[in-house]
């Protein structure tokens, strides 16, 4: 399985932490750990909830802010599954950024292409939650 004495010892705040950071470019995934905190830690259901998807939002909303600014200062190669998606759909792509291995890239691309921001949060927040939801409720 995976090591959990740092989410024994860090609690909330280590979820939050893995939670943000397997949002961004980083090649980590939150599933587990956020399944065993609903498991086997002493925290509620809701807090569990609650702060995965704030810290999973909150790194979705960097990515979409590295592109955003990247777009001022770097030339991006505009190829690949993620441009095309976000040049395709527009903002709606942003409900689909819990996808792994597109939904990180598609939002550095969202905020690349200046994808209406609150539009491409909102929708973002909506799919990462859900995504969690259906953990919870399922507990896959």
């Amino acid at each position: 399985m995976f090591d959990v004495s740092f989410f024994e010892t860090y609690g909330l705040l280590g979820l939050f932490l893995l939670c943000f950071l397997s949002a961004t470019i980083l090649p980590l995934s939150s599933e587990l750990v956020f399944l065993w905190f609903l498991n086997e830690s002493t925290f509620s259901t809701s807090e569990v909830l609650f702060i995965a998807s704030l810290g999973n939002c909150l790194g979705g909303f960097t990515n979409y802010l590295l592109g955003f600014f990247s777009n001022k200062f770097f030339k991006i190669n505009k190829h690949g599954k993620a441009f095309n998606y976000a040049q395709k759909y527009g903002f709606l792509a942003a409900f689909f950024s819990w996808i792994p291995f597109i939904g990180d890239p598609m939002l550095l691309a969202l905020g690349f292409l200046n994808a209406p921001f609150w539009k491409s949060m909102i929708l973002m927040s909506i799919g990462k939650v859900l995504r969690y939801t259906l953990l919870l409720v399922f507990e896959l």
